[in-house]
């Protein structure tokens, strides 16, 4: 395989400074922890920010951090104190991460950032370019790098490049929200394949492509004229023998032996987030909180754990959401608390992997409820490191991982009743049925593991550039163009037979303004000079249109699809005789659906009707033309007409046309 180039905002290692020394460590998050653990054993090269600060005066210190990546096989990205401002806080965090996560009404929608945005994504695209190679297989990540894949394509036309995006991707509704979206989906299909955790975000994807942009699309394949790309679902998995191994090591037991001592015989939930308004955790304090006044039989016996990693602590709404866990935590610690039990256990901090697996591993009940999550990778460690299949993992309906961990306890987070009954079945579920649950879902997890989902998306990516490659020579390459000129100059007679729309002029939304201009009128009038060719131009529209578009030239014009014919030098003609009578059957039908249809419209031709759609709202409109064609084909049953479905129109006409 070519050497695998991997894109994301962070490197999976980190780099800070203490007494001038640099020094290391690993990164957190999905990405980090999953792609980051096994990298290395592909040929590849992580290219992202190293998570430092480098002041420009300081130019040799920039070379010491790409020395030590170098050995890590990363290259970085510097980004300042000002880029790490408005796009990684601004842009990202207060614009994408709240619209793509539903929380659209706390989206800040700020000009200022959004140009930093682009600026930071044309410095990853520049670092990219640095060190590339013309094989490499380019793969890019997260909603931080949305415009990257289209700058890659730009820079690098040949190139095979995927995309993967992590969180939620929203329905349409909530995406157009954003007033930069048509730059970002065109931004997103500069891959060759885009992919995301689930079906959903394919279909709210292909959605947001087609109503924004207008691209159709075909089993997950968007056309966006020369290209095609492709969508598809990998939901993400982890490296699960890392987890269910690590379980059993000695410095783990050591610490559940730790654990289970301090806790003693009262059952433990344990709750495990990085701190994110999108994570619930209010909401899964308040339910248990709940839980202890209507079920008093539960104090003294149930204790929950609650670790928050902390996140983004520079964001203003991040530090009101701590400030709100903390007083829901010391309310229920005070409100239920006694000298020897505390209601909830309270960890703001990160957790080093060996402790985390054991709190995985102590816990009897995993509560897992965030209001929306891409995937969601801690309910699949938890079910990892259940090594003997006992513990119950109660699991958010709105996490992408609901929908391949179905014998969980799946709950809706913002139902507080749904949420309490979930927690009384954990803690009362006979341990058969806790063991079958888990073995079901760990058979799943350990087919599907990190290195299946990398290896899935590169093959998908690899299938997907051999499609476009093939396709591109359906096209006029450089190559064929070639070719067509050789040919040219060979022959001695010669018919140009050229159809107008989509091949003289682009497709236009209003068909009357998609004029010829005057490079293409100069290259019908120098090839209508030639005496060995004789030009045709070929189309639908209507000859009084293409007579005052054309007719002063000496070309041929066929008008309406062949009911009128115009010779070089001559005058418009009909080859057969026609009959126009039907049109007073059809007109008021095409009427009725106009107006159901906003954006559509009908145009009248001598001998012909054309029911228009380019400008609806793309879903409403295909569904809209369906329609019609069949209410078409049974109306002209017994008429000498026929149906024609073309590029967003239905045309009807008469059979010897």
């Amino acid at each position: 395989m070519n050497r695998l180039l991997i894109v994301s905002n962070r490197l999976p290692v980190s780099i800070s400074k203490k007494n001038g020394d640099l020094r290391l460590q690993r990164s957190v998050g999905g990405l980090a922890t999953g792609v980051g653990s096994f990298y290395k054993s592909y040929e590849s090269l992580w290219v992202g920010w190293p998570g430092i600060n480098v002041q420009r005066k300081h130019e040799e210190e920039k070379d010491r951090i790409v020395d030590v990546l170098r050995k890590e096989q990363c290259h970085p990205v510097f980004l300042s104190p000002y880029d790490i401002k408005h796009y990684y806080d601004g842009f990202c965090n207060n614009t994408l991460w709240p619209l793509l996560h539903y929380f659209n009404l706390s989206a800040d929608y700020d000009p200022k950032t959004w140009q930093v945005y682009q600026r930071v994504n044309e410095k990853f695209c520049d670092a990219v370019m640095e060190v590339a190679r013309p094989d490499d297989i380019i793969w890019v990540h997260d909603y931080h790098l949305m415009l990257l894949p289209q700058m890659l394509r730009e820079r690098l036309p040949d190139a095979e490049i995927g995309y993967f995006h992590h969180i939620p991707f929203p329905s349409f509704e909530i995406f157009r929200n954003l007033p930069w979206g048509k730059e970002i989906l065109s931004g997103l299909l500069g891959a060759d394949l885009i992919g995301f955790h689930t079906y959903g975000y394919v279909r709210h994807f292909l959605s947001s492509v087609r109503r924004l942009l207008g691209y159709e699309h075909t089993f997950g394949e968007v056309r966006t004229g020369t290209r095609m790309v492709r969508t598809d679902l990998f939901p993400m998995g982890i490296d699960y023998h890392r987890f269910a191994d690590s379980a059993g090591s000695p410095p783990v037991q050591k610490e559940i032996a730790r654990i289970r001592h301090k806790y003693g015989k009262r059952k433990i939930i344990l709750s495990f987030d990085r701190l994110d308004y999108t994570k619930g955790i209010p909401l899964r304090l308040e339910a248990f909180d709940a839980l202890l006044e209507k079920k008093p039989d539960y104090q003294g016996k149930v204790s929950l754990v609650l670790v928050a990693v902390p996140s983004r602590i520079g964001v203003s709404s991040y530090q009101m959401l701590k400030k709100r866990i903390d007083e829901l935590v010391g309310r229920i610690n005070g409100k239920y608390g006694t000298t020897d039990w505390s209601p909830v256990r309270y960890f703001y901090n990160f957790l080093p992997f060996e402790t985390l697996v054991a709190f995985y591993s102590a816990a009897d009940v995993a509560l897992v409820t965030p209001l929306r999550d891409g995937m969601n990778l801690m309910a699949k460690e938890y079910v990892a490191t259940r090594t003997d299949g006992t513990g119950v993992l109660i699991l958010s309906e709105m996490a992408g991982a609901a929908e391949e961990l179905g014998e969980a306890v799946i709950v809706n987070p913002n139902d507080q009743d749904a949420v309490i009954e979930a927690i009384e079945t954990a803690l009362a579920m006979p341990e058969k049925e806790q063991v079958e649950r888990n073995r079901t879902m760990q058979r799943r997890l350990m087919r599907y593991d990190i290195e299946r989902w990398v290896g899935d998306f590169l093959t998908r990516l690899s299938d997907a550039r051999a499609i476009r490659v093939e396709r591109s020579e359906q096209i006029v390459t450089p190559a064929i163009r070639d070719t067509l000129v050789a040919d040219y100059a060979a022959g001695k007679n010669r018919l140009l037979l050229l159809d107008y729309d989509g091949t003289l002029v682009p497709f236009a939304a209003k068909p009357q303004k998609a004029v010829p201009g005057d490079a293409t009128r100069e290259v019908l009038e120098a090839l209508s000079r030639r005496p060995e060719n004789e030009v045709v131009v070929i189309s639908g529209r209507d000859r009084s249109t293409l007579d005052a578009w054309f007719g002063a030239m000496d070309i041929g014009i066929i008008a309406e699809h062949g009911v009128w014919v115009k010779e070089r030098s001559g005058e418009w003609r009909m080859p057969e005789a026609l009959s126009d009578e039907w049109k007073g059957e059809i007109y008021p039908l095409l009427e009725i659906y106009t107006d159901r249809t906003p954006g559509a419209f009908v145009e009248e031709k001598d001998y012909s009707l054309v029911w228009h759609y380019r400008r609806t709202e793309p879903v409403l409109g295909a569904q809209r033309a369906k329609d019609l064609k069949d209410d078409l084909l049974h109306l002209t049953s017994n008429l000498d007409v026929g149906v024609m479905e073309g590029n967003k129109v239905i045309e009807i006409k008469n059979n010897v046309v």
